[in-house]
């Protein structure tokens, strides 16, 4: 069986598939990738099936080594990799033949990369998912990032090298946007009409304190429109909740399945791989869009994904 050996795990190196959707009702959040779009891109140029594990990298990348080789795809932000002393281009299908070292260094884009190998990371499942959740120690390798040394076995791969990448328009298209798109949250009534126009004319900034769990935002104080309390209820993936002290906080992959603060929006599912390649110090804005518009951009971005403008050969 082919392998992959950590020489370097750089920041946060994770194991990551699509997730555990379903099981909120248990208290175990989705984790996944932080922006799915790009591991699914990746394993389509690898040669998989979409929902396959790969390694998501945060900011700084590894190095990886491959004694027996392997088809890879590199998607997401730029890390400046390269295969020995070759520069890797990303969004592209690579051959990495045998004993050769693929390095990744800083961001120079985004916040997040993906690296995906056909046949994709074989590792037992939990609750379906090859999915790292670090706080709670479950899924990927021991429930943790990866650490020098480590060896990752590569799934079962028969299909032959074929020269993709992603067509050129692609990364304008998902990710050029600026704005994150938002729904009402289940609270918006809560908040007064000054704070509402606050939140959607101000711009925030991502905190230092920003990881998986949530983005903590940096900008125009959020106020109740009185004194009220809530009791906790379930949360959905890309809530944004606001304490008391005013400071939104957009939930993510990793997050908690319940809280008790009110939350004022919900960024749309077409727009949830932007959140996971948001950094610190990063600014964003918010757009209100109807439910109605929500699904119909959903919608559009997957028949895009679908498409065979996607990949070209």
């Amino acid at each position: 069986m082919k392998t992959i050996q950590v020489q370097a795990p750089g920041l946060l190196t994770t194991v990551q598939d699509l997730g555990r959707p379903g099981f909120g009702p248990i208290g175990v959040s989705p984790s996944g990738a932080a922006d799915s779009i790009s591991l699914r891109v990746g394993n389509r140029l690898a040669g998989n099936k979409e929902g396959v594990a790969g390694l998501e990298m945060m900011l700084l990348g590894g190095t990886f080594v491959f004694p027996q080789g392997a088809i890879v795809a590199l998607t997401g932000s730029d890390f400046g990799a390269r295969l020995d002393h070759v520069n890797v281009a990303l969004g592209t299908a690579v051959q990495v033949r045998p004993g050769q070292t693929l390095r990744f260094g800083p961001t120079t884009s985004g916040a997040r990369c993906y690296l995906c190998v056909q046949g994709g990371i074989a590792l037992k499942p939990f609750l379906g998912s090859a999915s790292t959740h670090i706080l709670s120690g479950l899924g990927g390798c021991e429930g943790r990032a990866l650490r020098k040394g480590d060896v990752l076995r590569i799934g079962r791969a028969g299909k032959r090298f074929r020269r993709r990448k992603i067509a050129a328009q692609v990364s304008e298209r998902l990710y050029g946007r600026k704005v994150l798109r938002v729904t009402p949250g289940p609270q918006a009534d809560w908040f007064s009409e000054s704070s509402l126009g606050a939140f959607y004319a101000g711009t925030y900034r991502v905190g230092e304190q920003s990881n998986r769990m949530g983005l903590r935002l940096e900008g125009p104080a959020i106020s109740l429109g009185g004194a009220r309390e809530m009791i906790t209820e379930g949360v959905s993936l890309g809530a944004i909740q606001v304490p008391a002290e005013g400071s939104p906080i957009v939930l993510f992959v990793d997050q908690q399945t319940t809280g008790g603060y009110p939350k004022i929006a919900n960024v749309i599912s077409a727009d949830l791989h932007r959140v996971g390649q948001l950094r610190p110090r990063d600014e964003l804005r918010f757009e209100q869009v109807t439910f109605d518009r929500a699904r119909a951009l959903l919608i559009e971005q997957e028949k895009f994904l679908s498409s065979r403008e996607l990949i070209v050969e």
